[in-house]
């Protein structure tokens, strides 16, 4: 029965149905608005979406340009870090978490790929590129896992460490070869993170030379150390969007025709 199932799945993926393949996005909020429920219907930050649902993500954006289709899975979670954390926002709470990168790529994977169904192998992924937005790593006290109390800005270790798992994450895409596509991130002067700080009950915010140290980190080792990434400036033009941080509807607008003019390309 299984070969039957397989059989008829291969059939259907190879007909014109599926030609237009998705582009799958993992990340935080600048790729999906929404924080993440659990089984026991627990989120982060009470589950309240950016901007209460009113802004527009890059994985939405993504959605509404007509070149890519809305052909998009996305795994994002709106305030994740690369790795798995439970909230500290006031006070930590194990049982509410964000699924770090590597776990949103499982997922997006699993939307896409096809398996042996005796040995389990990959035998296809209905996939070419993974989008990869800006972490909350080192961004903010809320970025940790541990009470907010208790945290500082990054040490260069720290980044580095952070900057190893987007690393291990983009050659883990490499490897099924798949492209990811990392966004290089705004510039410190476009946001306005003390604002952002102050609007989210933070204890503290990344202030520019911490920024700057971060962003140049993940730029000049990804461009090293994985040289068949693709990295795309596509905020140039990045406005916020009030808050601080999120980029308001026409920078998003802007960075998703600049993803799908790349991929169509």
């Amino acid at each position: 029965m299984k070969n039957i199932l397989v059989l008829l799945f291969t059939v259907v993926m190879s007909s014109s149905v599926f030609a237009e393949q998705p582009v799958l996005v993992v990340g935080a909020s600048f790729a999906n608005a929404s924080t993440p429920f659990n089984d026991e219907l627990n989120a982060p930050l009470g589950g309240v979406a950016v901007g209460m649902g009113s802004f527009l993500s890059l994985g939405n954006g993504l959605v509404r340009n007509q070149s890519l289709s809305g052909h998009v899975i996305n795994e994002a979670q709106a305030g994740a870090t690369t790795f798995d954390r439970m909230v500290c926002n006031p006070t930590c709470n194990p049982e509410v978490i964000w699924q770090g990168y590597d776990k949103q790529l499982t997922k997006a994977l699993a939307r896409v790929t096809l398996r042996d169904p005796q040995t389990g192998d990959i035998t296809s992924i209905n996939a070419k590129y993974v989008i990869i937005t800006m972490p909350n790593d080192c961004l903010h006290s809320d970025a940790f896992g541990i009470p907010q109390n208790e945290t500082s800005p990054c040490t260069t270790t720290e980044i580095n460490t952070s900057t190893d798992n987007l690393i291990a994450l983009g050659q883990r895409i490499l490897d099924l070869s798949l492209t990811p596509i990392f966004n290089i991130p705004p510039t410190y002067e476009q946001m306005d993170l003390p604002l952002f700080q102050s609007l989210f009950g933070l204890s503290w915010a990344v202030d520019k030379d911490g920024y700057d140290e971060l962003v140049n980190n993940r730029l000049t080792r990804i461009e090293a150390e994985l040289p068949d990434a693709v990295l795309l400036k596509v905020w140039k033009q990045f406005v916020h969007l009030g808050d601080g941080i999120h980029p308001d509807q026409k920078s998003v607008t802007r960075a998703a025709k600049h993803i799908a003019r790349f991929i169509k390309n």
